[in-house]
């Protein structure tokens, strides 16, 4: 998920630049965590951290101090009920590489379906955050099973549990996940079975390339 970030998209693009910030923040809290007992070692990763602009050192600045704005509610529940979500995928391949699937998840309205539209607005998606947690090359999000479905398709259906708020809210959600093998060619570039032949960069690719020879 990181490596797609970080490699695929654009140098200034928004998914790039906040997958870089929670690194940051994630480095800066493992590094206070160590310092008591591993003092020298957590000293030299910080003189070394090349956007840290002070110098005084990590005893000097202060123990943990992570943001609230860390803290969005249902944010925790949605990567979990998408994590069940995935295991349940990767089961039904036995194995195979994820990124040559596309994956079908069906939630009837409400709150889980809530919580997985806040990781993919649209209805299909390869560039989701959804999607990246689903490590497929497409997924897309619906109410109820398609119409097209085949009668012999492979269904995998789960639960799971949201639970919010300290236990005020809680609702047992069922779904429904179709794995589909996708029909298009591996990008040489993302790797991603987007690509229109084996030879030529996907459509996200070849716009992050064209960004990119514009941008110097």
């Amino acid at each position: 998920l990181l490596s797609c970030r970080l490699y695929c998209e654009e140098a200034k693009d928004p998914k790039r630049r906040s997958c870089q910030t929670v690194l940051a923040e994630a480095l800066d809290i493992i590094i206070r965590s160590f310092a008591p007992i591993l003092p020298h070692l957590a000293e030299e990763v910080f003189q070394y951290i090349p956007y840290k602009k002070d110098s005084e050192g990590v005893f000097r600045t202060g123990w943990i101090n992570a943001s609230s704005a860390w803290k969005k509610p249902g944010i925790e529940e949605a990567i979990e009920g998408a994590c069940a979500m995935r295991d349940s995928f990767l089961g039904s391949i036995s194995g195979k590489n994820a990124l040559e699937y596309e994956v079908i998840i069906v939630i009837e309205p409400g709150l889980l379906f809530e919580l997985m539209e806040a990781l993919q607005a649209e209805e299909t998606s390869s560039a989701s955050q959804l999607n990246e947690i689903m490590m497929a090359s497409q997924t897309t999000l619906l109410s109820e099973l398609p119409k097209e479905t085949p009668s012999d398709a492979n269904i995998i259906k789960g639960t799971f549990l949201i639970n919010l708020e300290g236990g005020d809210i809680c609702e047992q959600s069922s779904y429904k996940v179709i794995a589909r093998p996708i029909a298009k060619a591996k990008c040489p570039r993302c790797r991603r079975y987007l690509a229109e032949s084996s030879s030529t960069p996907c459509p996200r690719c070849l716009q992050v390339l064209a960004a990119g020879k514009r941008s110097t």
